[in-house]
């Protein structure tokens, strides 16, 4: 019963558009008409504000955080942290608010991280970054931080952490289906590039 229960208070967190919501507060439309069309960081540093992406990749963080922090100090029980982290992560890729349409869980990962093993939080943001600044795709800096991700957890935190995060993992890439097909026909947008508006948007 608390499972569920921390499960849909960290899906109603996981839930809050923060990149929706930030743009349209700055009077930069709506998000999901340039670029991806994606709520996430990185879609809004496309519209220029590099302020805003940043606010958007903390909040998108902290609410991660926030749902299994709640379920660690509230309850502390592995099971309820799990069903905390894992409805904030769904809260965010399907957002009952959006028609279930929602950004692809990057910066709410590492949020969960940080807030169930911190030095694991530091390691796919090394690693984010190393294959950003060679690669300059957002999305291949993902993919490989959230392949490294699980193996810090099982050797650092235990294999119930590693397997959590591991299932994360496979959500994410899978959420991030349209840019795997992009990086494959060579038409994937770099990292910092401006996005012109959607057309009709």
């Amino acid at each position: 019963m608390n499972e569920a229960i921390y499960f849909l208070c960290g899906y109603l967190l996981g839930s809050i558009p923060f990149g929706l919501l930030l743009t349209r507060m700055a009077g930069l439309g709506d998000i999901r008409a340039i670029g991806s069309k994606n709520i996430g960081a990185t879609n809004v540093l496309r519209t220029g504000r590099k302020d805003i992406a940043f606010l958007t990749l903390l909040l998108d963080a902290l609410k991660g955080t926030a749902a299994v922090l709640i379920a660690r100090y509230a309850d502390g029980s592995d099971t309820t942290i799990i069903a905390a982290g894992i409805g904030a992560f769904l809260g965010h890729l399907f957002p009952v608010w959006l028609q279930f349409k929602g950004g692809k869980g990057v910066a709410t990962y590492i949020g969960i991280v940080l807030g169930v093993f911190w030095p694991a939080a530091f390691a796919f943001g090394a690693v984010w970054l190393t294959v950003a600044f060679i690669t300059r795709y957002s999305s291949v800096s993902a993919f490989t931080a959230s392949v490294v991700t699980p193996i810090v957890l099982y050797f650092a935190a235990g294999p119930v952490w590693a397997g959590m995060f591991a299932v994360l993992s496979v959500l994410m890439i899978a959420r991030h289906h349209e840019n795997i097909r992009r990086l494959l026909n060579g038409t994937e947008t770099k990292i910092g590039k401006k996005a012109a508006p959607a057309a009709g948007g």
